[in-house]
């Protein structure tokens, strides 16, 4: 029904559609074209979404009724933080292919995060009704209930706060959520061959505010992976995630010219170049960031990590593009471990 699935890190809340390219007969796209899509999908993973938007935007210019390419690009603007545009996008997808449960999963995700968890529980009953079997959206589904419960019995204890039965029905809707919502959010592993042909994945985020680090794969109509019956990850994949995270967020920040977002990504002793202050350092950098005309571009290839207790060295090729300059040079960062966090210490490039 749904080849070809991508997973992703994951946005907050409830068990989310990602990536995935829906097999509908749609005419077939020239060899140029039928490459945008996996290329789009890797920038995704990378946290280049400013790259990824136009690239699934020249897609959608000669396929604009292509149901993968507008998934993808809802996808893209849940990343970068753009609701609105990512439930008009996921509205108009069921509109024209009601028959799609996904869109409506994600559709319900977005609303849950703005706490408008009636829309939220509507567009999960209409992922059902397509799809009856649809496991994930049969437990987000839930989540929502929980939620809308605890928003009624705070109601009803705010008009009559000694009802005991209500009280205790508050503190086990709270138990529960908050039971569910143990972990910290982490990005998943690259993605092996096998994973990336395979049928529909979902991955998995609970109601509560600190969601599990847990992924869950299915296909629709499929049973849930129990993440308890998983085993633990391996620290170094971890550690190598994190880092590829960092990696990602840094290029996205640099190219959407969000200092504070690219700054943040360095440690507080980053050795900074020629002895300048920090201070000078980030003046420079906002400078050249944020003062620089028109749009920038900044990705990279796949960066080769290497950990060593807790410090570590990515090596990756980088490639910057803006008004009147272009070019690609050899970047090495060196990143040291911060509590939950990998942090920039060092930067060279040549």
């Amino acid at each position: 029904m749904i080849p070809n699935s991508l997973l992703l890190h994951r946005f907050p809340l409830l068990k989310t559609c990602r990536a995935l390219a829906i097999g509908l007969a749609i005419c077939v796209a020239t060899p140029a074209l039928a490459n945008n899509l996996p290329e789009v999908q890797r920038l995704i993973k990378q946290g280049q979404y400013p790259q990824a938007l136009e690239k699934v935007d020249a897609y959608l210019a000669d396929k604009p009724k292509d149901a993968q390419g507008r998934f993808l690009k809802g996808l893209i603007y849940t990343e970068m933080n753009k609701p609105a545009e990512a439930i008009a996008t996921f509205t108009k997808l069921t509109e024209d292919y009601p028959e799609l449960p996904e869109p409506y999963n994600n559709l319900a995700v977005l609303y849950a995060q703005q706490k408008q968890y009636d829309k939220a529980r509507t567009s999960l009953e209409m992922a059902i009704r397509t799809h009856p079997s649809y496991a994930i959206a049969y437990e987000n589904l839930g989540d929502v209930y929980a939620k809308l419960a605890s928003q009624a019995y705070d109601k009803a204890l705010q008009l009559d706060s000694a009802n005991s039965a209500t009280q205790n029905k508050m503190a086990l809707i709270r138990d529960l959520i908050s039971t569910s919502g143990k972990g910290n959010v982490k990005p998943t592993a690259p993605i092996p061959a096998s994973v990336a042909s395979a049928p529909a994945t979902m991955t998995k985020t609970p109601t509560a505010a600190a969601p599990s680090a847990s992924v869950v794969t299915s296909s629709p109509g499929a049973a849930s992976t129990s993440p308890s019956a998983k085993p633990a990850a391996d620290p170094a994949n971890v550690a190598s995630d994190d880092i590829s995270k960092t990696i990602a967020n840094w290029a996205s920040a640099w190219s959407r010219k969000d200092v504070k977002g690219y700054l943040a990504q360095y440690s507080s002793d980053f050795k900074t170049p020629k002895g300048m202050s920090r201070k000078s350092w980030e003046d420079e950098r906002e400078t050249r960031i944020a003062g620089k005309s028109g749009k920038i571009s900044v990705s990279y290839d796949e960066p080769q990590i290497n950990i060593s207790g807790d410090r570590a060295t990515a090596k990756f090729r980088q490639h910057y593009k803006s008004a009147g300059l272009s070019g690609s040079t050899n970047k090495t960062l060196v990143f040291v471990r911060s509590g939950n966090r990998w942090l920039i210490q060092e930067e060279n490039a040549r």
